[in-house]
């Protein structure tokens, strides 16, 4: 199980465990990481049992079912349902993904859920991202022009196109960064896997003009060049995407502008 950024001098402790729902044989154990700003008490992870005979099958469908059924209290960030958003992005069963396309049967025995880990934590699974988007606005994440605007659109061949594809499909939802251990380390200085792919998203995109601009900005040895092509984000990302090889094509991006 990954870390987690607890509150200051606190430690995880056993919680509630909510009875059982009358009547249910086909029942699923949830256990939920617990914390609150508005109480005293340290973090502690309650248990609930889930009647999968009237529940969706993915881990999302479970969530809004406790909420609605056994703990209103319960908090998490949820949207479209779809895998589009990002909003649901947590720690399930040891992996950061989406729960809204995580399916009940990929997780054996019980689901043990949990905030994406070493982000601060707002309230119960929902990590506090303001750093993280931060991140995402240094790196200009919008098209960069000095050509004049043309009449109707900036017109793209289909060749520099694809070269977008795996890129822009990104939804933001910090799963890669939260599972790289030099993020970890290095949050405050070095943007993350999930900034750098949308950096190169740009600085591939044909009709941006501030190609040059762009790669000043990156050039610098936290900046950039933390990553340790450790691997994860591209293994954790619920899109299917490759974060480190983005990473890979900037750093070679500023070799060949040198050379």
């Amino acid at each position: 199980m990954a870390q987690f950024t607890l509150p200051k001098n606190s430690t995880l402790r056993t919680g509630k465990t909510w009875p059982k729902p009358e009547g249910a044989t086909n029942l699923r154990t949830f256990r939920i990481y617990r914390w609150s700003p508005d109480d005293a008490e340290n973090p502690r992870v309650d248990t609930y049992f889930v009647d999968m005979d009237t529940c969706g099958p993915m881990i999302l469908d479970a969530l809004i079912k406790i909420k609605n059924e056994i703990d209103p209290t319960l908090t998490f960030r949820r949207s479209c349902r779809e895998g589009i958003c990002g909003s649901c992005a947590m720690n399930i069963d040891g992996i950061n993904t989406l729960a809204c396309i995580y399916g009940m049967d990929e997780v054996k025995g019980d689901v043990r859920v949990y905030p994406l880990p070493h982000m601060p934590v707002v309230k119960d699974l929902i990590p506090d991202l303001t750093h993280f988007y931060a991140q995402h606005a240094s790196i200009m994440p919008w098209l960069e022009t000095e050509s004049n605007t043309p009449a109707k659109e900036w017109k793209q061949s289909i060749e520099d196109r694809e070269k977008l594809d795996g890129l822009y499909e990104c939804v933001m939802c910090a799963c890669c960064s939260t599972s790289c251990p030099s993020y970890w380390w290095n949050s405050d200085r070095y943007l993350g896997p999930a900034s750098l792919l949308h950096a190169w998203r740009w600085i591939v995109d044909s009709r941006d003009e501030a190609t040059p601009e762009r790669l000043d900005q990156l050039e610098d040895p936290f900046k950039l060049y933390r990553c340790h092509t450790i691997m994860n984000c591209a293994k954790t990302c619920p899109k299917g995407l490759n974060p480190a090889k983005a990473i890979a094509s900037i750093k070679k991006q500023l070799v060949e502008r040198i050379v």
